[in-house]
C-alpha cells in the first residue's frame, strides 16, 4: 500500500491539476433497488456525462443481492483505457471493503472508475482522485488491523480473568450497513442491534461508517 501511494502521490506532484487524458470508452452502470423506482434521474445523468446510451448498463435489484447481472455485464464490457462511470458509489457496492475491492480489480485492469455524484472525491482517471483512493484503502486497512488487535486484547483479558471466549454473534452487519446508508450514528445503529456501539465497531470500521452515510442521503440540520 505505501507502494501505491508513493505512485500516486507522484502522479498528483507531476500532475497538479489532475486531469487526465480523455482515452477509451465510457460505459455506465444504473441500478434502483425495486421495479417501482425510477431511472431517469441516473440515467440524465449518465448521458450529460457523455455516456452514449448504448453504453449504459442498467438493472432494478437491491444492492444487497450477491448477483447483480448487469453490473457483470457492464464490466466484462470494459477494456484497458475504458472509465465505468456511476451517478453515486452505492450503486457499485454495499460497503467501503466491497468498494475498495471493486476499485482495485478495475485498476489492475488498467480501466478508470467514476462517480458523479462524488466527482471531487472519487476518479480514478485523475491522479488526485487515484490518491484518495489509496489513502482510503490504507485507513481501512489500518482500521481492520486496530480492530483485530482491539479483539485478541480483549479476548485475552477475558479469558484472563476466568470469562468465557467467543461468545454468539448477534449482530446483524448487513442491517447495521442499512442503518448507516439512511445516516446512522454508531450510537443508534448499536441501539437497533440492542448492543453497545463498541462491540458494533468490531465488525464496522468507523471508516467504512463514514463512507456508507457519504452515499446516502444528506441529513437536515435541526433548526434553532
Amino acid at each position: 500500500m505505501d507502494d501505491l501511494l508513493e505512485t500516486a502521490l507522484r502522479e498528483l506532484l507531476s500532475n497538479p491539476t489532475g486531469v487526465a487524458s480523455p482515452e477509451g470508452v465510457l460505459v455506465g452502470y444504473a441500478r434502483v433497488s425495486t421495479a417501482d423506482q425510477k431511472l431517469d434521474l441516473q440515467l440524465d445523468a449518465l448521458k450529460r456525462e457523455g455516456v452514449e446510451p448504448g453504453n449504459i448498463f442498467v438493472e432494478k435489484i437491491s444492492g444487497a443481492a450477491k448477483r447483480r447481472p448487469e453490473l457483470e455485464r457492464a464490466l466484462r464490457a470494459l477494456r484497458p483505457g475504458d472509465t465505468l462511470v456511476v451517478w453515486r458509489l452505492d450503486r457499485v457496492a454495499r460497503s467501503l471493503r466491497e468498494l475498495l475491492e471493486r476499485l482495485d480489480w478495475l485498476e489492475k485492469r488498467k480501466i478508470a472508475f467514476r462517480s458523479i455524484s462524488e466527482r471531487n472525491m472519487i476518479d480514478t482517471g485523475t491522479a488526485a482522485g487515484r490518491l484518495i483512493l489509496h489513502v482510503l484503502g490504507a485507513m481501512a486497512e489500518f482500521e481492520r488491523q486496530l480492530t483485530r488487535e482491539r479483539t485478541g486484547a480483549g479476548m485475552r483479558a477475558r479469558k484472563a480473568r476466568g470469562g468465557t471466549v467467543g461468545a454468539p454473534r448477534q449482530i446483524d452487519v448487513e442491517k447495521a450497513r442499512d442503518a448507516f446508508r439512511r445516516g446512522a450514528t454508531f450510537k443508534e445503529a448499536a441501539d437497533e442491534q440492542g448492543c453497545k456501539p463498541q462491540a458494533l465497531r468490531r465488525y464496522i470500521t468507523t471508516t467504512e461508517a463514514m463512507a456508507l452515510r457519504a452515499m446516502g442521503p444528506k441529513r437536515k440540520k435541526a433548526k434553532k
